[in-house]
Formats: C-alpha cells, sequence, structure tokens
C-alpha cells in the first residue's frame, strides 16, 4: 500500500476502505508518511469530501492511535458533554455537578480557552490549588467515588488528531465537515464514556455561523458516536450573544455558583437544565424528561449539587470553601460602567466581539503561551430585546490595565446595535438530534 496511490484515489473522488485509511493515519502519527503527502491527502478530502462510512473509519483510527480509556471497571453509565464553544460558556461549571448530584457519573476531558473562546480549565484554576493535571488512576477513582472528575487531554490521547489539526490549520483544510467531526468525536470516543452529550453552537460567537452548518456538524457526530457504538445525542443551541451575563474566567465561576443556587441567568439556566435532561436520558437516570427537570431542579433546590461541585473541587487540590464564599475570588483592581449611547432596544451584540473584548483585557490566550488574568472580564446589564435609555449602564469592564480597558470599552460599544424596533428573538435551542443520519 503506498500513500502516493491513496492521494490519487481520493483526488479522483473515489471513497477510502477501512484498512487504507488506518494504513493512512497510522503511517502520518509514527513518522513514516511526511507531511507533504498528508497536506495533499487533507486538500482532496477537503475538495472530495467523505462518506459516512469513511468519516467514521476516520474517527475510529485516530481514537485508537493513542490510549484509549476503560472506564467499564467503574459502576454505572458514565456520560461525558462537549460544547464546540463560545463566548460566557461556563456551561460545565454547573450543569456537570446537577447532573452528578442526579445519579449520573460524569468522566470528562476538558480543553484551555484559545482566542476569543474561554476553556474550562483555566475557568475551574481560578480555584486556588485545583489541577486537571491528574493521572488517569485518580481521574478513574474520583469519577467512581464523588460522579465527576475532569482532566486535561493527555499526551496520548487521539495523538494523531494533534497532528492533524496542527497540519490542517496551516493548510487551510481546517474548515471540512468531515474532518471537524473526526477531530471532536474522535477525543469523545478515546475518552471511555459510555454516552455522549454535544452542545454545537451556532450564531456570531460560535465556530459554526449558520444554522444549517451547526445542524450538518451535530449530524455528523451524532452519526459518529451512534457508529462507534456511544449513545449520541447533539443540542443544537444559539451562541449569537453572549451565554448568561458573565463573561470572563473568574466572573463565570461566580454565576456558574449562583445558578447552582438557583439564581443564575435564565438563558444560562435553560440551557443547564437542557443539556442536564439529555445526559439523564442518555444515562438512564431518568424516564423522560419531564422527570429528568424535576430531578435537576431538586439537585438545585436541596443544595446538593453545590456540594457536588465543592467536593469536585477539592478532589482536584481545590480549595472548595470559595464555592461557598465567592467573595474569596481575586477582584480586578478597575470597574468601568459601559453606558448606551442612545435609547432604544438593544437588537444585536456581536458575539465573538465581545470574546475579544474580553480577550483585550488579558482574559484570554493569543497564543498556547499566553498568561490570562483570570480576573478580568465583562458583565453585561442588557441583552439583546433589553430596552435601555442614553445613559444607561449596558456592560460593566473588570480589567487591571488602564488603556486595555478603554480599549476594550470603544470595542464593546461597536459590538451593540441599538435601534427603534425591538428584535425578533433568536431561541435558545434550535433542535435536539439524536438519531444517526442514515
Amino acid at each position: 500500500m503506498r500513500m502516493y496511490d491513496l492521494i490519487m484515489k481520493k483526488r479522483n473522488g473515489n471513497s477510502l476502505t477501512r484498512d487504507e485509511i488506518r494504513f493512512m493515519v497510522d503511517g502520518y502519527t509514527n513518522g513514516d508518511i511526511p507531511d507533504y503527502q498528508m497536506s495533499a491527502m487533507m486538500m482532496a478530502i477537503y475538495f472530495r469530501g467523505m462518506t459516512k462510512e469513511e468519516t467514521l473509519q476516520l474517527t475510529m483510527a485516530m481514537a485508537e492511535s493513542g490510549d484509549m480509556l476503560d472506564l467499564s471497571g467503574i459502576p454505572g453509565v458514565k456520560v461525558d458533554k462537549h460544547s464546540t464553544g463560545g463566548v460566557g460558556d461556563k456551561t460545565s461549571l454547573a450543569l456537570i455537578p446537577m447532573v452528578a448530584a442526579c445519579g449520573l457519573k460524569v468522566a470528562k476531558m476538558s480543553g484551555r480557552g484559545l482566542g476569543h473562546t474561554g476553556g474550562t480549565i483555566d475557568k475551574l484554576e481560578s480555584f486556588p490549588g485545583f489541577t486537571t493535571g491528574i493521572e488517569i488512576p485518580l481521574f478513574e477513582e474520583n469519577v467512581r467515588k464523588n460522579g465527576i472528575s475532569i482532566m486535561g487531554q493527555t499526551r496520548d490521547l487521539a495523538p494523531a488528531d494533534k497532528k492533524l489539526y496542527a497540519l490542517r490549520d496551516v493548510t487551510a483544510t481546517v474548515d471540512n465537515l468531515s474532518l471537524i467531526a473526526s477531530s471532536i468525536m474522535s477525543k469523545k470516543l478515546a475518552s471511555g464514556a459510555d454516552a455522549i452529550v454535544l452542545d454545537v453552537k451556532c450564531g456570531s460567537g460560535a465556530f459554526m455561523k449558520a444554522e444549517a452548518d451547526a445542524r450538518a456538524l451535530a449530524q455528523e457526530m451524532v452519526t459518529i458516536g451512534n457508529g462507534a457504538g456511544r449513545k449520541t445525542i447533539a443540542v443544537i443551541t444559539d451562541m449569537d450573544q453572549p451565554l448568561g451575563n458573565a463573561v470572563g474566567n473568574i466572573l463565570e465561576v461566580k454565576e456558574a455558583i449562583s445558578t447552582l443556587r438557583g439564581e443564575g441567568p435564565s438563558d444560562f439556566t435553560k440551557l443547564c437544565f437542557t443539556l442536564g435532561t439529555q445526559m439523564l436520558l442518555a444515562g438512564g437516570a431518568a424516564g423522560n424528561p419531564e422527570e429528568a427537570e424535576q430531578m435537576l431542579g431538586n439537585v438545585i433546590k436541596d443544595g446538593s449539587a453545590l456540594t457536588k461541585l465543592a467536593d469536585f473541587i477539592a478532589s482536584q487540590g481545590g480549595d472548595a470553601s470559595y464555592v461557598f464564599d465567592t467573595d474569596k475570588f481575586e477582584c480586578a483592581g478597575i470597574i468601568e460602567e459601559v453606558k448606551a449611547p442612545k435609547s432604544g432596544y438593544i437588537q444585536k451584540i456581536v458575539c465573538d466581539e465581545v470574546g475579544i473584548c474580553c480577550l483585550m483585557l488579558g482574559g484570554g490566550r493569543e497564543t498556547k503561551e499566553s498568561v490570562i488574568d483570570l480576573s478580568v472580564g465583562i458583565l453585561l446589564q442588557a441583552k439583546v430585546g433589553d430596552f435601555v435609555k442614553e445613559g444607561e449602564t449596558i456592560a460593566i469592564l473588570h480589567a487591571n490595565d488602564v488603556d486595555k480597558c478603554m480599549a476594550a470599552k470603544q470595542r464593546l460599544l461597536r459590538a451593540y446595535t441599538i435601534g427603534e424596533e425591538k428584535p425578533a428573538m433568536r431561541p435558545l435551542i434550535f433542535d435536539v438530534i439524536r438519531s444517526p443520519e442514515k
């Protein structure tokens, strides 16, 4: 078998077999196939596409290129949740304790933020002492004991994906449905969960801007997951404005804790309940959506979800007292109000621009080596559909540098559109996809 022949086969629009895909992925991972040949293959796939079966086989080959976690020794169904990312997306911090308090076990690998989207690990490291740099035995023990563990992706988890993504990033081949879906799902399958719930974002703050593109990605990933024997559900959700009110690591952690106390923003709370319902259904902990929602509501009311978060933080070295006293978190030194330039309805907030403003304040990474300021960020005081008066506060910046604060303030104002007409409201939840595409 020669890589040259496989490139030509795909270039001519033909399908690759399972063995050919394995040869290609294994050869590239171990260094036998050079970058220039794999670049040619990625470009051929970009233009010619892949069948459903090819995409599944590519995903499995990438997942099995390194360690495959075996969580079968842990009693019960293990559920994982993944978001395609966005601005103010602190969902895991509230959702996972809620689901675990309902009796399901959540085993999750997460990443750091890069660019205008935040990362779960960065938010969790707002708790002094907390680490996701744990070994697999402790990860498994925490899932078994507490029902929750979150760790960073190990070096040996889906190594083919790391190499392929880096190559795609510099060869203009990132934006292909099969390659995006296989990249996400290879890591999910290697992480060992029995069921997977995917939060697929669409809108100005998401990777997929259009609903149709988000729907296509969701369907592709559900097809892969079910084809690999994992119960997989995708929820298509809005990211055309920031989720909740807080953008920035510590601010988002505080908002997640408020939500676990039953005091969170309505949109964020609704999303947690929607995703939590699907996780409980996928894991067999609830028989129908009504029962699932009642279970989630109960663990908020009785405080067990908040306690579950504290137990999780403590189990990975963090100071759990911050869960019960959020005033202990570090605060930014500069608090700057952003005022509405005129009266009217907020018709649009360009979501990724809000994320970039947080990045300008120091709350995100422009490169993997960037050091972030966990205390800075933005608190939105008004969102799409709200009526504001001229001079009314629409956002509050938390900053530690005057120049960065003023630059972010001006950019944030440009992200808002205020007009006389009340806008038509986009749904928060567009659809739930449970069945693989035929």
